[in-house]
């Protein structure tokens, strides 16, 4: 089975993403995470752009990481010089080479854009480093001078060649067909960089693999300049499961690490998108969800557990019988025919009225019908403090009965919020060991009396993930309410499974 080299270039063209900064403390945790992934090289930054990139590529180098860490430089001597003194593995070296960007963003010509990069080819020789170079703008570059300017670079001694679609004009057979005549000229592995001006970034990565290029650039979740570059997470699974080739992705990785990209970068996730997104394996239409829960394969392409996740089915409009009650059966209820379809019919009704359907509301549809009695909450708050202020470290001290027995504990945290939830899991810990997942905050109406709504996804130590709300004019009364409630449930389930 043939390997493909992940070039993983989130921490560098990712960070390129409009509105996207990271701290060096960021970019180290990243790093980590995408070396604990598997990619073969971590692009760490561009060191002279800025000291505090330069800071943080040294502390991706100090880590002692096993994937192979990069630079970017351009080919000026003071940019290598200061890539070098960073201690990388290697460094990827690039300069334009079509008409519009030698003339308009260079000023150069051919035989000194040709000079230049083959200078700085050997100057990264010279140094004992490995050296990936890419003539930027490839794919708009004139065929006879890309292939002089990659032989030049492969005989100046370039391990590794990149080839740039950076403005995203390719589609997938012209990316295969160019791979193909390159690789009549070079015998050093090519690279593909593929960008999503048109959303075409990974099929024509994909298309460059079949091509022959042994390495592919991504970032995690897509991210990079203008509409991204390929996406991590998508050409790795079609890597594995259509074309049939290898990586050293660890694949149930993935969704831990999408999640932590798109938790620092601040950059949400579309639901829909593929892998990572949160509808990637959700299923509402009831011929889907009575599918899925027969055959998986029936309406999955692979099972979600490949990437580290699990699969919903939503309760809807759409919804059918068998995808609610296996919703429910998760839940510990178990109505019989006449009750289910009367769940059912209430389900749709009000997803008519344009309502979404929650994990509560299918809860409490059903133990309504069902016509059991009120569970007594295993959790209730009885009292909460908060203090925070510009001098003031916020701190919050939280009063809990649990198990008719009471618990008092304070915590300090980044907010108030951070505070009491931390407060919260001090308490309850030992018990339901919870992480909060995911954070939503909404104001229901407006004004500064805004009526908050947080809707929060907490997860227990088993994988089991509850959705969980709490509404109040305080946003920290709604943050602990949807905190407790979330817990409550998990408590709940893990009882009624035993």
């Amino acid at each position: 089975m043939e390997y493909i080299r992940i070039f993983d270039t989130t921490l560098r063209d990712g960070e390129q993403t409009p509105g996207v900064s990271l701290t060096s403390e960021q970019k180290l945790e990243i790093a980590v995470q995408l070396d604990k992934l598997g990619v073969d090289v971590i692009e760490a930054g561009f060191p002279s752009s800025s000291e505090g990139e330069q800071k943080a590529v040294k502390a991706i180098v100090a880590a002692g990481l096993k994937a192979e860490v990069c630079c970017l430089t351009r080919t000026k001597k003071d940019d290598l010089d200061i890539a070098i003194s960073c201690s990388p593995n290697s460094i990827h070296t690039f300069i334009s080479t079509s008409e519009v960007q030698m003339k308009y963003a260079l000023n150069m010509t051919r035989e000194q854009v040709l000079k230049a990069a083959v200078d700085s080819v050997q100057y990264i020789k010279d140094h004992g480093l490995i050296c990936e170079f890419s003539p930027m703008d490839a794919t708009r570059t004139d065929l006879a001078f890309l292939r002089k300017i990659c032989k030049a670079a492969e005989e100046a001694g370039a391990d590794r060649i990149n080839i740039p679609d950076t403005v995203g004009i390719m589609e997938p057979y012209s990316m295969e067909k160019l791979i193909r005549e390159l690789k009549d000229v070079v015998k050093t592995p090519l690279s593909v960089h593929c960008h999503n001006d048109f959303g075409l970034a990974v099929a024509n990565s994909l298309a460059g693999v079949v091509g022959g290029a042994s390495q592919v650039h991504v970032a995690v979740n897509g991210l990079g300049e203008r509409a991204g570059n390929a996406s991590l997470e998508e050409v790795v699974m079609g890597l594995h499961l259509i074309y049939k080739k290898k990586t050293g992705v660890n694949t149930q990785l993935i969704y831990n690490t999408s999640r932590l990209v798109s938790r620092l970068t601040g950059v949400v996730i579309q639901p829909n998108k593929a892998i990572v997104g949160e509808n990637a394996f959700s299923h509402e239409s009831g011929v889907h969800t009575r599918g899925v829960t027969v055959e998986p394969l029936t309406f999955e392409p692979f099972s979600p557990e490949v990437v580290g996740r699990r699969r919903r089915l939503i309760a809807g409009k759409l919804a059918g019988k068998h995808g609610i009650k296996a919703e429910l059966d998760e839940l510990g209820l178990h109505p019989n025919e006449e009750q289910l379809m009367k769940i059912v019919s209430r389900v749709k009704e009000l997803g008519d009225k344009g309502k979404s359907v929650t994990d509560d509301d299918l809860f409490a549809i059903a133990r309504t019908i069902i016509g059991e009695a009120e569970e007594e909450k295993i959790i209730n708050l009885t009292d909460l403090a908060v203090t925070t202020g510009i001098h003031v470290i916020p701190t919050a001290s939280v009063k809990l009965t649990l198990d008719g027995k009471e618990y008092i504990a304070a915590e300090t945290g980044v907010g108030p919020v951070d505070a009491a939830i931390r407060a919260i899991q001090k308490i309850t810990d030992n018990l339901a060991s919870v992480r909060l997942k995911e954070y939503r905050l909404e104001a229901l109406t407006g004004g500064s009396n805004a009526v908050a709504e947080v809707i929060i996804k907490v997860e227990d130590k088993y994988g089991n993930v509850v959705s969980a709300r709490g509404a109040r004019e305080d946003i920290v009364m709604a943050s602990v309410e949807a905190m407790v409630n979330g817990i409550n449930k998990l408590l709940t389930r893990q009882r009624r499974m035993k």
